[in-house]
């Protein structure tokens, strides 16, 4: 049998089998954004709303963790299925565990650095003194289990590059049932508070990476840990690849960063625990966007590598339908369900509650037009072309963001705040369109 022959990723997909493979990655990153919510329905109605909006406090410490992880398991993806795809199978293997190597040190770095300033960060990202003693408990857990987080980013990553979709989304499944377990025994049983959530969370991201590390040593795929080249220019290519992930975590830090200045200023802990529940709700909802990106992406590259124009064309018309169609649903459900949502949260408290359920309303346009966005991102990182798909993240994540909160809340106060967003993923959509009909005689995918 040959590589090409064994390699699921050589598949002649058509609609239904495509969605059926990538099926796995978006059910994995619905559950890995449902067991993160979790931690916010759970510290809401369990804790306090103050206790909610310090989670959001110290979020931008958690982005840069799990943006450095997507930036090294994306672009190191790109990397390693375009070289499963020219058939050089040994030099694949040695540049996936370099990477995983690399991953499992940064983290460790972070972990030492953030504990040692660990008060200096947190009234940095704008803490009260109200919220400070429930961000420096939380944040404190999250930075231990730091390595944790980063393995297993990488891993959701590179199970479906090595053909094993379904074991990432069992892994995934098994974390956020430990994580909801562990969190309704560590704050509501053991009442823990917020620091018994980190706990939950932090055993959730060893579930697979412990699991995800003993499969790849078992050699029970064609990709699998070797002895690895200590060669600096692939992690750099992976990095420079995949910095449109990096970018839009980083991104993210930032904007949240923003909101909860700009919330905190027009209404308060109130406001930004409102505003939580929202960067909360869109992380889950986006999920399937980029669950589905995540699972096709090795498919694109595979199919660039070993030059498959026809199906490289036929994959990218079946991703494009497919989002256009889910963005309706997931338009939908928050703008009909917003006060069903901000009542789980906010039952309790009746000003974030409304806070919450007006947001909702306007902030739900924002994911007629994310999805596209979100795939074109994820399709020039398949393509190694990490500067159109850095230049798309960017926008939507940082750049238009950024001009409408700092702008808008001027005139139109918390009206302004809801309106970013919606209209930062308008404005990259615009964006996006020209940039895929500016490459497509160079990649062929239309």
């Amino acid at each position: 049998m040959t590589e090409t022959q064994k390699n699921p990723l050589a598949e002649s997909f058509n609609a239904l089998s495509l969605i059926r493979f990538a099926f796995p990655s978006m059910v994995m990153m619905l559950f890995m954004g449902l067991y993160t919510i979790v931690d916010t329905i759970f510290v809401a109605r369990f804790v306090d709303t103050n206790a909610l909006s310090s989670i959001n406090i110290v979020c931008p410490v958690i982005n840069l963790i799990v943006g450095l992880g997507t930036m090294l398991a994306t672009g190191g993806s790109a990397v390693v299925a375009k070289k499963m795809g020219n058939g050089n199978t040994e030099e694949a293997r040695s540049n996936f565990t370099l990477i995983v190597v690399a991953g499992a040190v940064i983290g460790l770095l972070i972990t030492a650095a953030g504990l040692f300033f660990l008060d200096e960060i947190i009234w940095g990202l704008g803490a009260s003194e109200i919220l400070f003693p429930y961000c420096r408990d939380y944040l404190t857990v999250q930075l231990i289990f730091a390595a944790f987080n980063m393995m297993q980013v990488l891993y959701q990553n590179l199970f479906v590059t090595a053909g094993k979709p379904t074991l990432g989304l069992v892994l995934a499944v098994l974390a956020g049932i430990a994580n909801i377990v562990f969190d309704y025994v560590f704050i509501v049983l053991l009442q823990m508070g917020i620091k018994g959530a980190a706990i939950g969370t932090g055993i959730g991201y060893m579930i697979p990476s412990i699991i995800g590390t003993i499969f790849f040593l078992m050699k029970r795929s064609e990709l699998h840990f070797c002895k690895p080249n200590m060669d600096a220019s692939v992690l750099l290519k992976s990095c420079s690849n995949g910095a449109s992930e990096m970018v839009s975590q980083c991104s993210t830090a930032v904007t949240t960063f923003l909101f909860n200045v700009t919330m905190m200023k027009l209404l308060g802990e109130d406001g930004v625990a409102a505003i939580t529940v929202l960067i909360y709700s869109q992380f889950l909802l986006t999920t399937l966007y980029i669950g589905f990106s995540m699972g096709t992406a090795p498919v694109v590259s595979y199919n660039y590598g070993s030059g498959n124009v026809k199906q490289l064309k036929k994959t990218v018309r079946i991703c494009f339908s497919f989002i256009a169609g889910i963005s309706i649903f997931v338009f939908l459900f928050p703008l009909l369900g917003g006060e069903s949502i901000a009542k789980v949260f906010a039952e309790n408290n009746r000003n974030v509650f409304e806070i919450t359920k007006n947001g909702f309303s306007i902030f739900s346009f924002s994911f007629l037009f994310s999805g596209c966005n979100i795939f074109s991102s994820a399709l020039f990182t398949a393509l190694s072309n990490g500067k159109a798909s850095a230049t798309i993240s960017f926008l939507r994540t940082f750049g238009f963001i950024t001009i409408f909160l700092l702008a808008l809340p001027k005139f139109l106060e918390v009206t302004g705040v809801w309106l970013a967003v919606p209209l930062a993923e308008l404005f990259t959509l615009m964006l996006t369109v020209y940039l895929l009909c500016r490459h497509r005689k160079q990649y062929h995918y239309f």
